[in-house]
């Protein structure tokens, strides 16, 4: 049997992810407002996910948790669950490869879907969408939307601007049909299209996404120069051919999973630290989890980038630099010698917020420099060691002594992924 000519790609999301596996796993809440949200005591209180019921009440994503209480003063706060809800989304995963085996991992809520092929198979498009969203809310108790169209920056804006607000969750965006939906919608709406970035394109008098699609695409990198200057061709071409609905680039499933540029790690302070040793603490601790990470998946870097922020917020200073080490390693004690050299060089003393520790130009770490004054062997298989224990018990089962202090941070961050509870 032959396969249709035009690919069939799915964009699917899961509607208020967090907010929705908390009701999922409480029905009491059925019917109240809902939210999932960090940790106020720690400069974390802002809102991550909000169910329907509590976006009825304008609580949005990204505001602080006083703000949305004083919008909606019974809204139910969840602590967020990060381990459990990266569970929920890889037997989402697992679903979704029941009708295709072409699934590539876009966020922990969104996946590409390339059905063109099971067409013959399980149906149309919208009879396959529709028995996706049954299977995931059977399962897992969470509303799925799709958008539909024949490639993935189609697809994505099909779910985006349609999909999550149409009944039954499912839009289908036709190419062929792009100047009578897609170009009609005003710019902010277009995927990849920001608050600063509709700025700039309303100064250039462009106020729809077919304002910029019928701009040729020369005309466009003529603006974008005269704006943004001669580096702005690519930024140029990618909004053009996103209003145009152009994207060749097939669902991979190992998408997600590919080799790393970079490993990096940062860190938002419960307090001002502004003594050099508690600054210290936390380099060494960041430093040790890249470094970590970085074992673990087999790498050494050669470049180190150091990021700080520091107070006050509202004209915050800081900076990010970084330096190249004389060979690859993800020795922690090696980097955190760099690390210090870069902070101490541009950090202004002011109050530390915000720090971040980075490796880049990443190698295999099966092939290192010997030297004569070190026992590279012995401090690799000490990490080896330190490794295995955290791996077995817990990355708070040992630790420097440093981490012990007030200014440590290592017990807590052990208890989150990505800066968020497990």
């Amino acid at each position: 049997m032959s396969q249709p000519s035009e690919r069939v790609i799915f964009l699917a999301d899961c509607q208020s992810f967090y907010a929705s596996v908390e009701k999922a796993d409480h029905p009491e809440y059925k019917n109240k407002p809902v939210a999932v949200a960090g940790d106020p005591a720690r400069r974390s209180g802002i809102i991550l996910a909000a169910c329907p019921i509590a976006k009825s009440f304008g609580v949005t994503t990204a505001e602080r948790l006083g703000e949305a209480l004083r919008k909606c003063p019974d809204l139910v706060i969840m602590r967020p669950r990060m381990q459990h809800y990266i569970d929920i989304s890889l037997k989402i995963t697992e679903i979704y490869e029941k009708f295709t085996d072409l699934v590539e991992v876009f966020s922990i809520d969104e996946q590409f879907l390339d059905i063109t092929a099971s067409q013959s198979l399980l149906g149309d498009p919208i009879t396959i969408a529709r028995a996706i969203q049954d299977q995931v809310m059977h399962e897992t108790g969470i509303r799925i939307r799709v958008g539909i169209s024949s490639n993935k920056v189609l697809a994505k804006i099909a779910t985006d601007i349609w999909a999550k607000k149409n009944k039954n969750g499912i839009f289908i965006l036709s190419p062929s049909d792009l100047e009578r939906t897609l170009w009609q919608e005003p710019v902010h709406k277009m995927y990849g299209v920001g608050s600063r970035m509709t700025a700039h394109f309303t100064k250039l008098g462009m106020m729809t996404i077919g304002d910029i699609a019928r701009t040729p695409l020369p005309e466009l990198k003529d603006k974008f120069r005269a704006r943004f200057g001669k580096q702005s061709d690519i930024h140029a071409e990618v909004m053009w051919r996103t209003a145009n609905g152009l994207d060749n680039s097939p669902v991979s499933p190992g998408t997600f999973h590919a080799a790393p540029k970079s490993v990096g790690h940062m860190m938002t302070l419960p307090r001002d630290y502004a003594d050099a040793s508690e600054v210290d603490t936390i380099l060494l601790e960041l430093t040790e989890e890249v470094c970590r990470d970085c074992r673990q998946k087999g790498y050494m870097g050669s470049v180190v980038t150091v990021s700080c922020m520091c107070s006050p917020y509202e004209t915050p200073t800081g900076f990010s630099r970084q330096m190249k080490m004389a060979d690859p390693t993800n020795n922690t004690n090696k980097v955190f010698e760099a690390v210090k050299t870069l902070f101490y060089k541009y950090w202004d003393q002011m109050p530390v917020r915000r720090a971040g520790v980075m490796l880049s130009a990443l190698t295999d770490d099966d092939a290192y420099q010997l030297t004569l004054f070190e026992d590279q062997e012995r401090m690799r298989a000490l990490d080896r060691a330190t490794d295995r224990i955290k791996e077995r018990y817990g990355s708070a089962a040992i630790m420097r002594a440093s981490s012990a202090t007030k200014a440590g941070q290592a017990s807590e961050r052990s208890m989150k992924i990505g800066g968020h509870y497990k």
